[in-house]
């Protein structure tokens, strides 16, 4: 017979597999919801079309933070859902809006602020704007990956197929 502290830990561990899975489901909602800008921005941000395709593999472990235009292109996407300040800064109420704009968004709005926020200040010294997205999105990547929210590559893909599918 299982004690009483036991099948309180199951629960716990149980309860924390469900909201971590919600957090990932959240993060990839908010992904595609944020790439729906991408068509829109491709020639602003001079991206080719191969480095376009680059974006959908964002949450791949390999994926190269190296191209000046990927960064103009996170910039031209955060300006096209108004989460831009003047000064090309996160503008924190309208992103949260934004992530919360998601089911179950409440859930890693305030996180993703803090971490989008963390990452910024860490960059701040970078003039040019879309060199400090690049390098924003990077950190940003980063911490999502190290606390286990962010979407992995099959997920992703399976999204995309899905909503091909469904055209």
């Amino acid at each position: 017979m299982l004690s009483m502290g036991r099948v309180l830990l199951a629960l716990v561990v149980l309860v924390e597999a469900v909201v971590l899975r919600a957090d990932v489901n959240v993060m990839k909602d908010v992904t595609l919801g944020f790439g729906e800008a991408l068509d829109k921005c491709r020639q602003e941000s001079q991206l080719t079309e191969d480095k376009m395709e680059e974006f959908f593999h964002f949450w791949q472990d390999d994926f190269k933070f190296e191209h000046r235009e990927l960064g103009c292109a996170i910039q031209c996407m955060s300006r096209h859902f108004n989460l831009l300040t003047d000064s090309s800064r996160m503008h924190h109420e309208n992103t949260a809006k934004f992530i919360k704009s998601f089911p179950n968004g409440e859930v890693l709005a305030r996180q993703m602020i803090e971490l989008i926020h963390l990452c910024e200040q860490k960059f701040d010294h970078e003039e040019d704007h879309c060199w400090r997205m690049l390098h924003t999105a990077e950190c940003f990547k980063a911490a999502c990956v190290e606390r286990n929210i962010a979407p992995t590559m099959e997920l992703m893909l399976a999204e995309f197929i899905m909503e091909a599918e469904a055209r």
